[in-house]
């Protein structure tokens, strides 16, 4: 069995279950409690990308902001791609996340894969995002609605990540 190692950057704004949907992906966990993060977090775990390759994630769930600064800009430097997250209840976070994208993209110069995770599906009734807006944002990114509380394909979501970056 081949395994690759391969950076991933979790993108979005604050409070939108970055470290959430790590900690369901990485141990199954969740936790009520919201504790910013400050700085980055880096987590591993490895998953199955065919018959032949494993994908060692090495996952970077950096601080929460709508925009990337220098500091940022530094932990995005050589990844491999980027989980982009936004709170489907809150719909600044949905640009917010498209916006960080497009700014990842500039920093590293080249576009990087990425999947768009929409958190918070366990709540979609206060979602404030149109079937059409994901629709759109869908032909975009692979787009994926997620709940880090019940861990809705939130596997699915890194998974299809580590299959666009192994490949």
């Amino acid at each position: 069995m081949n395994v690759l190692a391969r950076k991933i950057c979790l993108l979005g704004d604050f409070a939108v279950g970055k470290t959430s949907t790590v900690a369901r992906f990485v141990s199954n966990t969740f936790s009520d409690t919201y504790l910013t993060t400050v700085g980055v977090k880096v987590d591993t775990r490895s998953v199955p990308v065919d018959d032949e390759r494993t994908a060692r994630l090495v996952v970077w769930d950096i601080a929460g902001s709508s925009m990337i600064d220098q500091t940022r800009a530094n932990y995005v430097r050589g990844a491999h791609g980027l989980m982009l997250v936004a709170d489907g209840t809150r719909h600044s976070t949905f640009a917010s996340a498209l916006d960080l994208w497009l700014q990842a993209c500039e920093t590293c110069g080249s576009e990087l894969p990425a999947v768009l995770m929409i958190n918070k599906f366990d709540l979609a009734d206060r979602w404030e995002l149109s079937p059409e807006t994901l629709a759109q944002a869908g032909r975009t990114l692979p787009l994926f609605k997620v709940s880090a509380k019940t861990g809705a394909s939130v596997e699915e979501a890194f998974k299809a990540l580590a299959g666009k970056i192994v490949s």
